[in-house]
């Protein structure tokens, strides 16, 4: 398995025979200049989007038609998307499972942010936000999405048992990185944690150090944008 950071809160899951891109956003992702975009979306074969804020859904209609890749997410989300010329994967909601090819899994787990779109200046409602638990080559990955603390992290860390953590905890938006560490102490199990949704803004916070001090014994990667972590 490859893990491959796209900067910000996106991500590339070389998982099983799936390539999966959660909420690719290169046009205009500060992290991703000078990146070879068309390396970040090659061979994708899903894309699960977690909410409809600009940082995370951009680009998402040109790369599922670029690539053919379906956009699985929240229903009212994927809808739009949909409508807009994206290749409608599943429109399904939280506690839903869906499968990814032949072998890996994606469940839909509850976020702590907000989620809606603005089209044409306008603020458009766009279901909840989400986070996914991902099942594969005998791996249960949690990427959170942006999320805060909450106490449904309790059952799901309970329940899915993940061994990998893709945190978004860069701050001021979501969790900061003391907050993801002790979520984590708190709630999981993890044997790997790889913090995202941060490094791309002034306001968010641009290094992972308080996050590794606070998990002692959990192999903490600062990712690089395009270098692959391989599980």
């Amino acid at each position: 398995m490859n893990i491959i950071w796209l900067g910000h809160g996106s991500t590339r899951i070389e998982i099983a025979d799936q390539v999966v891109l959660i909420d690719p956003w290169l046009t205009g992702n500060p992290m991703m200049e000078g990146q070879d975009i068309e390396a970040a979306i090659a061979g994708a074969t899903q894309i699960l989007i977690t909410h409809g804020h600009f940082d995370h859904v951009t680009d998402i209609v040109e790369i599922s038609k670029k690539t053919g890749a379906p956009v699985s997410g929240m229903v009212e989300l994927v809808g739009m998307l949909a409508d807009e010329g994206a290749h409608g994967g599943h429109a399904f909601n939280k506690g839903g499972t869906i499968p990814l090819g032949d072998s890996v899994r994606a469940t839909m787990v509850p976020a702590s942010h907000s989620n809606s779109r603005t089209i044409d200046g306008k603020s458009h409602f766009a279901g909840t936000e989400c986070g996914f638990m991902i099942q594969g080559e005998g791996h249960t990955i949690y990427a959170s999405g942006d999320t805060a603390i909450m106490a449904d992290m309790a059952w799901m860390g309970a329940y899915f048992k993940p061994d990998i953590g893709i945190l978004s905890a860069g701050g001021y938006y979501t969790m900061d990185m003391a907050q993801a560490a002790w979520a984590a102490r708190e709630y999981f199990d993890f044997k790997t944690v790889i913090p995202v949704h941060y490094r791309t803004f002034p306001a968010l916070e641009q290094s992972a150090e308080v996050l590794a001090q606070g998990l002692p014994g959990v192999n903490v990667i600062e990712p690089q944008v395009l270098e692959p972590i391989t599980l």
